[in-house]
């Protein structure tokens, strides 16, 4: 079970929500009725939070289109209970691009609470924004103040909110990427223990999970940008696996079963006369026994569709795009010939052999490989 559903594809992007958007839908309904409101103010609430996640939605499509314009693809959009999350293929290492691509994001709310206020005061006569109220006020004066809270609160400098990619953009203006991402980490997790000391002090739980949310966030995004630089002017070749088993386009998945169990491996590369024409994963292998048995061939199970790596490819490139499609290996090819396995369990020993040397050499990480 994947645990979200389509919504729909707009501009090439699909979007999803998440299966727990519905505790979100739940828990208002559930404060409605403990104040004592009827079925009225329940609708009213739920229609509000869906207004509000179609401007979440808005959010991240300003993200997403404005990422476009720099050659970034968007995987999707998934609605959650605590906001919207655009995956991004990568983000841009320039910092002019990755200005724009973070700042477009708020840019989006601060517009839809500008066409608000021009609605408002059209049909209610207000000039000024602080004539438009929140507390008790019609739908349209609260969707306009979540709006600019939304704004606001993306812009604090701090990962994985859309300033602390601000604050790295400017600061990789003046230092390397890396140092800029951990300078920006560090912002980010000094503003989460503010906010837990605030939240233990005033008794507020929301904000102990806005600043664990928040140190996680910046302590993820360093380590990741961390493991990314130490890919860089590394080829794929250096880090795949040498020994490996393949499967034939004519096997079974009880012929995959018995792969599987006689060793360590868990993907495999599917054959055909010479080529690659897939790579069957263990857990598409276990999901494919269960709903056509073992006598499937592995065909109907692998992923067809998928492109092998070249053996001089980046690793930093290719360690991205397993990420980003959720690949757990990907073939190696050297002149259309298969010549390795690229898996995430051996970048990570690769990655932990890089920490304990401190340096590489072909012949060191070569005897690596074949274990």
């Amino acid at each position: 079970m994947t645990w979200r559903w389509r919504l729909g594809e707009f501009f090439g992007i699909v979007v999803y929500v998440h299966a727990t958007f519905l505790l979100l839908i739940g828990w208002v309904a559930l404060l409605s009725l403990q104040r004592g409101g009827g079925l009225a103010e329940i609708a009213v609430g739920i229609l509000l939070i869906l207004l509000l996640f179609t401007c979440v939605v808005m959010h991240e499509y300003g993200h997403a289109l404005t990422a476009r314009r720099f050659g970034i693809r968007t995987q999707d959009i998934t609605l959650l209970p605590i906001g919207g999350v655009a995956r991004l293929e990568r983000m841009p290492r320039d910092p002019g691009q990755e200005l724009w691509v973070a700042l477009a994001g708020p840019a989006v709310n601060l517009v839809i609470a500008a066409a608000l206020f021009l609605i408002i005061s059209l049909f209610a006569g207000i000039r000024t924004l602080t004539d438009v109220h929140f507390i008790g006020a019609p739908i349209l004066s609260q969707l306009l103040w979540w709006n600019v809270a939304m704004a606001l609160f993306n812009m604090l400098p701090a990962f994985p909110m859309d300033g602390g990619r601000v604050l790295r953009a400017l600061l990789a203006r003046r230092m390397e990427y890396t140092r800029a991402t951990r300078a920006a980490a560090n912002v980010g997790q000094l503003m989460a223990f503010l906010f837990a000391l605030w939240g233990l002090f005033n008794q507020e739980p929301v904000l102990l999970f806005i600043a664990l949310f928040v140190y996680l966030g910046a302590e993820a995004e360093a380590q990741m940008v961390q493991t990314q630089s130490s890919f860089r002017g590394i080829p794929v070749r250096q880090a795949m696996v040498t020994r490996f088993a393949t499967l034939d386009a004519q096997e079974t998945l009880s012929d995959a079963v018995r792969a599987l169990l006689s060793g360590t491996q868990q993907d495999f590369p599917v054959m055909e006369d010479g080529r690659v024409v897939g790579l069957l994963t263990r857990r598409d292998l276990l999901a494919a026994l269960s709903e056509s048995g073992p006598q499937a061939p592995v065909t109907q199970a692998m992923h067809g569709a998928l492109q092998p790596v070249e053996a001089h490819a980046p690793l930093e490139e290719t360690y991205q795009r397993m990420q980003s499609e959720d690949l757990p290996a990907l073939p190696v090819t050297y002149g259309g010939h298969l010549v390795g396995l690229l898996t995430m369990e051996n970048i990570a020993e690769f990655l932990m052999i890089r920490a304990a040397t401190g340096k590489f050499s072909e012949t060191f990480t070569a005897a690596g490989q074949s274990h």
